[in-house]
């Protein structure tokens, strides 16, 4: 992966920058997840035009943990909570893999 500079001051990064964070394997992996899934979560949101209180409704949480969700703070949401959110909304998760790149199997 070949990073370089463009800008004084700015860091380009080709790939994803969550590899470029020098977090573990593990943890990279994961935010990788919660990221995919926080993000179909927010396109089902999106595509059926549901507002905060129905998300409350929904999701059976409360206003601030609606925020952060919609605000993309994984930090306070782990995979097994997306996945409910994802359920409760009427999705249904699929965990498909597939070989990885070269430079990623590193």
């Amino acid at each position: 992966m070949s990073n370089r500079r463009s800008v004084e001051g700015e860091y380009r990064v080709e790939g994803s920058v969550l590899d470029e964070l020098g977090l573990d394997r593990q943890a990279a992996l994961e935010l990788k997840l919660k990221s995919a899934l926080h993000q179909k979560i927010l396109q089902l949101v999106k595509r059926r035009g549901y507002r905060a209180r129905e998300l409350e409704r929904i999701l059976r949480i409360e206003q601030p943990r609606v925020s952060e969700m919609m605000r993309g703070k994984l930090s306070t949401l782990s995979v097994a909570r997306l996945l409910l959110y994802a359920d409760l909304l009427g999705a249904e998760a699929e965990v498909k893999l597939r070989k990885a790149r070269a430079h990623a199997a590193a």
